[in-house]
């Protein structure tokens, strides 16, 4: 068995594995999709977003989507519709475009612990925050349902609003109804890291027609049609090509995603032996879209940590991510909010590692990357003086 390439040895992959390659539809046919719109000059709020907008409805079995430029804009609009302006109970274990959305409203983040386990937001600690709030923001983070029947449950009884960032969830399932219809919205994102592809864009879900019309004349400067714009809205528009290829996306979804299910299971099958390797906790009863398959490196019982091991795996040719490090509430833009301390939060931005998850990836290669983990567990004692360390 060769060495480790961080040991000398030459790399597994010296052409290099890519962390994401974009589930995209094949060109054709988003052209084809596009044809009839762009021959009649209907490049933006055209038939395609329109229609989009329909067939999202019925697969997230809600009454409303809006289709807007990304998820951010989404999520500005979705709370500038629910007029917040007080603070924003949310996890800080998530994408800054959460925090983002918050602070372009003139709102404050009050930012709350995650679960070690399922790296949700943490309800036992966000309920001791919950004093003078104006909302409640939570995350479905890697596209795991983030228990959002408790979350409801926690914001009724504050008595404020609920907004999930579900920028990774399009298609997760919690207790077998779509993730799209918690809370007073919920909104996805199309970009090219996420189940569904649009290249830029995103989706605003809701139950609440107020909710729609408001984030729908929003995206458009907040102007219902006479140009007498009724609050400071934005150009938020999604186009007709996004649109056509978001559609087209969305025709071999289902087969991406089972290919998506298939990888994760070959990798927790493989990981679940190695001592020190710990898989994102997700519900029996729910289904995660797997928008990134993440773990947690204990190092007392791995031998090397999470940053030693993505030393290793890069010399390799294996990319990987380490969401989300920092967590929100330690990056500069930040840094003036006080939420106290958040050590799981800090433990768990330390230890988490996102591996290569996408349909074009093969078996080969999962398995592949699976032997480099527990080859890397096995030399820890060598790496541990290496500068993989």
């Amino acid at each position: 068995m060769k060495e480790l390439a961080i040991l000398g040895g030459p790399a597994e992959f010296p052409e290099g594995v890519p962390f994401v390659r974009p589930a995209a539809p094949e060109l054709s046919r988003v052209t084809e999709i596009l044809d009839a719109s762009w021959s009649r000059g209907a490049l933006t709020n055209g038939p395609l977003v329109s229609e989009l907008e329909r067939r999202a409805c019925e697969y997230l079995q809600v009454p409303h989507v809006v289709a807007v430029s990304s998820c951010t804009t989404g999520l500005m609009l979705a709370l500038r519709a629910l007029e917040v302006r007080g603070p924003v109970v949310m996890p800080s274990f998530t994408f800054s475009a959460s925090a983002h959305a918050v602070a372009w409203n003139g709102a404050v983040p009050r930012f709350a612990e995650c679960d070690p386990f399922s790296f949700q937001l943490a309800l036992d600690d966000a309920g001791t925050r919950m004093d003078g709030a104006a909302a409640m923001l939570a995350t479905h983070v890697f596209g795991a349902p983030c228990s959002p029947k408790e979350m409801e449950d926690a914001a009724r009884v504050a008595g404020i609003p609920l907004v999930f960032d579900a920028a990774h969830a399009f298609g997760a399932l919690h207790a077998g109804v779509p993730v799209g219809g918690f809370g007073d919205a919920e909104v996805f994102s199309l970009t090219p890291t996420k189940p569904l592809v649009a290249g830029e864009g995103g989706l605003v879900a809701t139950t609440r027609e107020e909710i729609a019309y408001n984030v729908r004349i929003g995206r458009d400067y907040a102007n219902p049609g006479n140009y007498d714009t009724q609050f400071v809205g934005l150009n938020g528009r999604m186009s007709e090509m996004h649109a056509a290829t978001a559609l087209a996306s969305l025709e071999g979804f289902p087969e991406n995603q089972a290919r998506r299910f298939e990888i994760v299971e070959q990798y927790r099958s493989g990981l679940g032996p190695i001592p020190g390797v710990r898989v994102q906790s997700v519900a029996a009863t729910d289904r995660s879209t797997w928008k990134d398959f993440t773990i947690a490196i204990e190092p007392a019982a791995f031998g090397v940590d999470r940053n030693g091991l993505r030393a290793a795996l890069a010399a390799e040719g294996v990319d990987t991510r380490t969401y989300f490090d920092p967590p929100v509430h330690r990056q500069t833009a930040y840094r003036d909010v006080d939420s106290g301390s958040l050590p799981i939060t800090d433990g768990a931005s330390s230890r988490v590692v996102s591996l290569p998850v996408y349909p074009a990836l093969d078996d080969t290669t999962v398995a592949t990357i699976v032997r480099l983990i527990g080859r890397v567990r096995d030399n820890s004692a060598k790496l541990s003086g290496s500068s993989a360390r």
